[in-house]
């Protein structure tokens, strides 16, 4: 331990006392009673699911976010995999995405018998270079996958740009980045299609939960057919025109979300724009805590951007400290400040390695990121007090560390 160390508070994994004594998760979900009382109501009703509340919540999120359609899925996976379907992706083809994401975003490319064809993110915002892009299309590209990166938009003019060119569609994975703004316009309202997600940890939840939104009528017709096995009708617009045919067109799969879902997130998207005000009060006050501090990179935001900060990722700059990331994880786990990270670089899981002969150093930027990269809690419903304790842990176990 150097001269410099030995005037800080011990650690709580050296066995000083915890900045928090119970952990702070690094994200989970904001449930009130107004909330509960629209589940419970939607429970008591004639529909729990293909029910009048999947309507109303694809009608009410379009409407947000700017699209003409919004089509719901049992979840963000299933949402994408949708997108990659509507697209017409297929085997033969391949898709360009980041790997700097979590596996979701490749794997709905396989399901199609495609293969995932990774681009490199750039340094500053972690999003997929256009650059980068450019180099990887071919005659057998078919769609763009830009991911999102913890809320900040990608750079989504040029990759437009590049699909127009190319004849490939943009399918947006805004898991991240539901309120997120890109030259003043809501994502969700640029891209061919755009996919969100309304997990737990996002800024509304359904439970489990995805959402397709695009301005294309038939993305949108082919999208509420895949969700539904493939048919062409649903059951309640059977019994309103009182006649039982259906008819399966394409082979689908069952990715429909229930009206119970669908309750709970007309309540939730009530609330949107406080938690997007909350997470931006809370990703400003990290920022201030830590920006000046020598061995902490904060996020980067572009001038033209405005994020819905899902995350709050910092990277370590590893050179001015001590300990790699694996230890400064571990001691602010032991403060009880629940980080966590986002992501292992996608080509990197031993399945991705096995298939496709990855083994390391093919992607740099976004493999550099990864090693230094802490994700901080980082949800609507954290108190001023519990962002302190963050920022008190922090700097705490990275002043100790420093050298």
């Amino acid at each position: 331990m150097s001269a410099n160390a030995t005037v800080h508070e011990m650690l709580a994994v050296e066995g000083g006392q915890p900045v928090r004594e119970t952990l702070l998760p690094y994200g989970r979900q904001a449930i009130d009673e107004d909330d509960i009382q629209a589940v419970v109501k939607t429970l008591r009703s004639d529909w729990l699911t293909t029910g009048p509340k999947v309507e109303e919540f694809e009608e009410a999120f379009a409407t947000w976010v700017g699209a003409k359609h919004a089509i719901s899925f049992s979840s963000g996976t299933a949402a994408l995999h949708g997108a990659a379907f509507a697209a017409g992706l297929g085997p033969g083809d391949e898709a360009i995405t980041s790997p700097l994401t979590f596996a979701a975003t490749a794997n709905c490319v396989l399901y199609q018998g495609a293969t995932p064809v990774f681009a490199d993110v750039s340094p500053d915002t972690l999003t997929l270079d256009p650059e980068q892009v450019a180099f990887g299309i071919n005659s057998r590209t078919r769609p763009i996958f830009p991911v999102d990166y913890a809320g900040h938009p990608c750079d989504l003019d040029p990759l437009l740009q590049l699909a127009e060119r190319h004849g490939v569609v943009v399918i947006e994975d805004a898991c991240h980045a539901l309120g997120a703004e890109y030259g003043g316009r809501r994502i969700g309202s640029l891209s061919h299609m755009t996919v969100f997600s309304f997990h737990p940890v996002k800024h509304i939840t359904t439970g489990e939960g995805g959402m397709v939104t695009t301005d294309n009528a038939e993305f949108a017709k082919t999208l509420r057919c895949f969700r539904n096995h493939g048919i062409s009708s649903d059951a309640r617009h059977r019994q309103s025109a009182s006649q039982w045919h259906y008819e399966m067109v394409l082979l689908g799969f069952n990715y429909r979300l229930p009206d119970i879902a669908c309750a709970l997130g007309l309540q939730q998207l009530k609330k949107l724009e406080a938690n997007l005000a909350r997470r931006r009060e809370i990703a400003a006050r990290y920022t201030a805590a830590f920006g000046e501090i020598p061995a902490i990179l904060c996020p980067a935001v572009r001038a033209e951007v405005n994020p819905a900060w899902h995350l709050y990722p910092i990277r370590l700059d590893l050179s001015k400290l001590r300990a790699n990331r694996g230890e400064i994880f571990r001691a602010l786990r032991g403060e009880n400040i629940g980080v966590n990270v986002h992501y292992i670089p996608v080509h990197l899981h031993p399945y991705y390695r096995d298939r496709f002969g990855y083994k390391g150093g093919e992607f740099p930027v976004a493999e550099d990121a990864y090693e230094r990269l802490i994700s901080l809690p980082m949800f609507h419903a954290m108190r001023d007090r519990d962002v302190e304790d963050v920022v008190r842990g922090v700097t705490k176990v990275v002043e100790y560390f420093t050298k």
